[in-house]
Order: C-alpha cells, then structure tokens, then sequence
C-alpha cells in the first residue's frame, strides 16, 4: 500500500509512541480491539516491535519433509521493515525462533518477531532483536512441530493478522494495526500525545482532578 510518507518514516514516527495510545485511537475513533494476546512479553523489557506483518502458520508435528526448504524460502522471502508473526497453533513445547533465524532475518532488515518459544536466549539478546514470546525452552521444533505456509492471514487470539498490517509492541503490549488504517492512526496517535503533554502540566502543576478534567484532561 502507498502512504504519504516512506514506510521508513512511518515505523520512526511509530517507534516514539506507545501501545496504549495506539489502542486508545483503534478502540475509539475505529470501534477495533486489535490487542494480540497478553502473555507476548518482550525478552527485554525496553524492546519494541515496530514494521509491517510477515505471518507464518505451524502446528505441532512429527513429520519433516520439506521442511527446512520452506523454512529456508520463508526466510529468503521476509522483507525489510517487516516483523515476522507466528500462528503457532497453541504449541507450548517448542521453539520456533532461535539464533540463526534471528541472524537471518536481521541481516534482511526484518524488525523483530512474535512468537510462542524461543530458545537460544544469550544470543539474541546480545543481538538486541527485538522477540516478543511467551517461553523459553532448549526444545527445537524440527520433528515437533512445523511451518504449514507463510503470508497469508493468520489469527493471533481473536485478533486476525493480514500480510502488511502494521505491529506495533512495546512493554504494555502488542498491537496489529490494518494496513489501510496505518498512517490514519499515526497521525490520531500523535495527536493523543500531545493532548497527554498538557494533562501531564497540569497534573503535575497541582490542578485537581476535577480541573483536569474541566480543562478537557482524563485519567
């Protein structure tokens, strides 16, 4: 999708904002919940997910054929300023992200990952990826779990994922923004933070509550 501005400017403008706001603006001006699940935490607690959605589906498995090729084109196909996003089926076992994926999708210019389990741990925090998982496990997937395809629409919890929609993750959370909407909600996102700049003065000027909220504040 073509927007006003280069996606590059668009995933910066994103990064100085926070997910609580980007959900406020979803919520209300566009009656969306698009909240991802709340147990995806990020491996460091300053990591943020910023970039357009390249989804993968698996499932636990036992078979191996074709394995390792899909992988191997799936990573060959993820784009730059992209965030990769696992439908991991409900696998708890297993570790779909390690550090040669991460090596791999770094040196593409992905932007980060979400996925159920992760193992390799030192070293993709000394990489300073950004992952955002729900565990940790010395578990690999081959022979337990697979890749069924990429790029097409996934569900994350009740949230449904397009190629191309826009990811947006930080301390609070994880957000999928339509693509459509992307550059629409940045601008409202914006404009929330600067209206939480003045509730912020005045709070901290002393107002009451009462003249917060008088003056057109909110807690």
């Amino acid at each position: 999708m073509d927007y006003p501005i280069p996606i590059e400017e668009m995933r910066q403008r994103y990064m100085k904002l926070y997910s609580a706001a980007v959900n406020d603006v979803l919520r209300f001006d566009y009656k969306l919940h698009v909240a991802l699940p709340s147990d995806y935490a990020p491996l460091r607690e300053n990591m943020k997910l910023c970039g357009q959605a390249f989804t993968v589906k698996g499932a636990p498995d036992i078979t191996i054929d074709g394995e390792l090729e899909m992988r191997t084109r799936m990573l060959e196909d993820i784009p730059a300023d992209s965030v990769v996003i696992w439908d991991c089926t409900g696998d708890t076992v297993t570790a779909q992200w390690g550090e040669m994926m991460t090596k791999a999708s770094a040196n593409a210019g992905c932007r980060g990952a979400l996925v159920n389990g992760i193992r390799d741990t030192d070293a993709i925090l000394a990489s300073g990826f950004p992952v955002f998982h729900k565990y940790r496990t010395n578990v690999g997937m081959l022979g337990r779990f697979r890749m069924y395809y990429y790029q097409k629409p996934v569900r994350i919890g009740e949230v449904e994922v397009h190629p191309g929609d826009w990811i947006y993750g930080d301390i609070d959370g994880v957000i999928c923004i339509p693509e459509a909407l992307a550059y629409e909600v940045l601008l409202k996102a914006e404009a929330v933070l600067k209206r939480e700049e003045a509730i912020r003065k005045n709070i901290d000027a002393g107002k009451s509550p009462s003249e917060v909220v008088a003056e057109g504040g909110y807690f």
